[in-house]
């Protein structure tokens, strides 16, 4: 082949490929997740482009000093994460990202009425996740009205940290920051978590993990610096979390039970499934404010009567409060070794076909398997 001939071969492979990528562009923009997708990219990138090294911050006078004692507590936390729990951090929370608006963005979750079953959304890497966040606000309401008016129920609902799972280093955000101490360090080991591992499709396994993870990791943390009260409200916290989680399960237990005795889908069975759920949920308030409440320590009253009920509110609850006891029972089986019981759970995680890794979790406890949330239930959408 003359060089003439390669350079018009060189042309028409060029255009081929920038025509491909012309429509994988035009795909993007047309397609809804396309659009979201890139809307995300967008404001990532905007999140990304405004990095400033927190140490350089945490060294510098003109800083606050209570934003400095924020950013040195952060940059504390990572290093216990790496070196006292084994948590990948990579260049995660050593910057920070001075965005221009108090709520970072808005996370909508959905169920069905008449029954346990999760909305979900799928999305490149992850899989599906029963949650959908949006730096749209204006969107993000309408989504929640769209989803109300197909009959789910729908919680919308701030989120004020998010993990990319190590595609980028995440920086620390004003939201993050200005969370009290005890949270902060939590929440930065909790998002460390996902970093270090994130079962793909396992919503309710990645973020109860997470949970348990930073709540311990939060409590060791203090209690390595010698704040013994810090570490001893870290620990009351996490045990008002094991507390709600058995609320949330037990009720779950008893809205499913109801559904699976109300069975059919002529719509005098659904009203009939929606009714006793709706019984069921005045009796849980009851529950919750006189039974419940008064074991709480660090949930206020006042928190404690904000609480709504609904199958939305119900799957989002089981998405964090998951087994938290059965966590802790393998962390007792490791002699409270931390490091130890993060590095089992995720090795025996890694190895599951199963997809439910709860099962793995029970097993490692020394426990029998049992049902839970695990993969939610849902409509794929």
């Amino acid at each position: 082949m003359t060089a003439h001939s390669r350079r018009i071969w060189i042309r028409r492979i060029l255009r081929v490929l920038a025509g491909f990528a012309l429509i994988v562009i035009a795909c993007l923009l047309l397609a809804p997740t396309g659009r979201y997708l890139l809307r995300a990219g967008w404001e990532e990138a905007k999140i990304l482009a405004r990095r400033r090294p927190i140490a350089a911050l945490a060294a510098d006078v003109t800083t606050t000093s209570a934003l400095r004692a924020k950013f040195s507590l952060v940059l504390a936390a990572r290093t216990f994460a790496h070196d006292s729990l084994g948590l990948e951090t990579g260049q995660s929370f050593t910057t920070y990202s001075a965005i221009d608006r108090d709520t970072l963005v808005l996370v909508l979750s959905g169920a069905y009425r008449d029954r346990l079953e999760s909305y979900t959304w799928w999305f490149p890497v992850v899989g599906r996740v029963p949650y959908k966040g949006y730096f749209d606000f204006d969107e993000a309401r309408r989504q929640e009205r769209t989803l109300a008016a197909r009959g789910l129920d729908a919680r919308l609902g701030a989120a004020s940290a998010f993990s990319t799972l190590g595609w980028f280093n995440d920086p620390l955000l004003p939201s993050t920051v200005r969370a009290d101490s005890l949270t902060l360090a939590n929440t930065v080991i909790h998002e460390l978590t996902h970093n270090t591992f994130y079962a793909p499709g396992g919503a309710v396994f990645n973020e109860s993990f997470a949970n348990f993870v930073g709540a311990r990791g939060a409590e060791r943390f203090y209690r390595a610096r010698g704040q013994a009260s810090a570490a001893d409200e870290a620990f009351a916290r996490w045990r008002d979390e094991k507390v709600m989680g058995r609320f949330w399960a037990e009720l779950y237990g008893r809205v499913d039970s109801a559904f699976k005795a109300h069975p059919g889908e002529a719509p005098a069975h659904v009203a009939e499934r929606i009714a006793v759920r709706d019984s069921l949920y005045v009796e849980a308030r009851e529950q919750l404010m006189h039974e419940i409440g008064p074991q709480l320590r660090t949930i206020s009253l006042r928190a404690i009567e904000r609480v709504r009920f609904d199958n939305a509110i119900l799957m989002s609850r089981r998405v964090y409060l998951t087994d938290l006891d059965v966590f802790d029972a393998v962390l007792s089986r490791h002699g409270g070794n931390l490091r130890l019981t993060i590095a089992a759970i995720i090795a025996a995680a890694r190895t599951d076909d199963t997809k439910r890794p709860f099962d793995i979790v029970r097993r490692l406890a020394g426990l029998p398997p049992a049902f839970v949330a695990d993969s939610v239930r849902s409509a794929n959408r």
